[in-house]
């Protein structure tokens, strides 16, 4: 490896054993196969560190709905799986935008999966080749499992209400006025974080999620929650905001919810925003913006999958995103935002693979899943 600052910090628990030269040239990774399965691999090659790299010695990964996707027409023959990682820093590019970071600190972060243009990167592996501008160092007190559910939901979070649905406020710029914006999926990892990051703009979140994960909710900062299976939920909503919503967080982006969200958007219209590509029949409304967003998006660079996913790099998101991670560092340093309950599951590699099948059959609710890949 060439172009990178390579020293080792002195607390750094590997620092009596490990140097640069003694990095192993290969590594276990959870990686596509042909059939577009996903399958535990050994003798992967460590990714080559760009110069706007970290190289993260991985500790804990956390799973995702996207990680699911990655099985399939998006699974790349080769590439590695995974996106949310913590761990610590065992090199630096050289270029890599993140000030004040050193060799052995903490961090947690997000990478793009299976990505054709960079296989060798990806969170399911024991050495993560990640963004600096998008890895944030843990705060003291945080634990490697907590810090394992946060990289892609606070950069997709960031992404889809700040820059898509523009909500008024920003952290540490609160709302002239406070607006209601409703979370549909109030109780997923994202809608947690979501909710959290429009309490500090200033503003008002009110969600919808299943009765038993009402107090949950609420913990985050729901001002109010509504029970999306009732038949009236829809029109409560309406009620509670006296038709006048504008903004809607889809986090859980199927046809029916954009349906229901739609229903609950007031008779001003607004804007709605989901975590996957949506139906456009159902964009019926011409009172109403719609948009959709996904975790890659956050680097700015070239998105490598098939089409819808296909993007161009993109320097306005880059430059958005730079700004948005700076703000999130000082959030998560001054404990202002917290983690979404978790479960921690054992079996490492293998147990990703198995813990993605629950996550597809809709058997978890609540928690975020993650997993031990190595010792501290």
């Amino acid at each position: 490896m060439s172009g990178f600052r390579a020293h080792l910090h002195s607390d750094f628990p590997l620092a009596q054993s490990l140097s640069m030269d003694s990095l192993p040239k290969t590594q276990t990774a959870i990686i596509a196969l042909d059939d577009g399965n996903l399958k535990v691999v050994e003798n992967v090659t460590l990714p080559t560190l760009e110069d706007d790299m970290v190289l993260v010695r991985n500790i804990f990964v956390g799973l995702n709905p996207v990680d699911t996707k990655m099985v399939g027409h998006l699974a790349v023959p080769g590439a590695i799986a995974g996106t949310d990682y913590a761990g610590y820093v065992v090199a630096i590019g050289n270029n890599a935008q993140c000030p004040g970071l050193k060799i052995g600190d903490r961090v947690a972060g997000a990478v793009q999966p299976c990505n054709p243009l960079l296989p060798s990167v990806g969170a399911f592996t024991q050495y993560v080749g990640a963004t600096g501008f998008v890895t944030m160092k843990m705060p003291d007190e945080m634990s490697f499992e907590e810090a394992a559910t946060m990289g892609s939901g606070i950069g997709t979070m960031g992404l889809a209400l700040f820059r898509s649905l523009g909500v008024p406020g920003y952290p540490g710029e609160p709302a002239l006025k406070p607006k209601h914006v409703l979370v549909y999926g109030g109780s997923s990892a994202t809608g947690t974080m979501a909710i959290q990051l429009l309490r500090l703009s200033g503003l008002i979140p009110i969600a919808t999620c299943s009765e038993k994960n009402f107090a949950l909710t609420t913990s985050y900062g729901a001002e109010k929650v509504f029970d999306y299976h009732l038949p009236s939920c829809a029109e409560d909503i309406k009620a509670f905001t006296k038709n006048s919503l504008k903004y809607v967080m889809d986090c859980i982006s199927e046809p029916e919810t954009m349906e229901f969200c739609y229903r609950c958007i007031g008779r001003a219209g607004g804007k709605y925003t989901a975590l996957e590509p949506y139906p456009t029949w159902l964009d019926n409304k011409k009172t109403v913006k719609a948009d959709w967003v996904f975790g890659p998006m956050m680097l700015g660079k070239k998105i490598g999958w098939p089409v819808p996913f296909e993007r161009e790099a993109d320097d306005e998101v880059r430059d958005f995103s730079i700004k948005w991670f700076e703000t999130a560092r000082k959030l998560l340093q001054d404990g202002k935002i917290k983690a979404h309950p978790l479960r921690s599951m054992s079996g490492s590699f293998q147990g990703v693979i198995d813990g993605m099948d629950s996550l597809r059959k809709k058997e978890i609710s609540g928690v975020k899943l993650v997993y031990r890949v190595a010792s501290e």
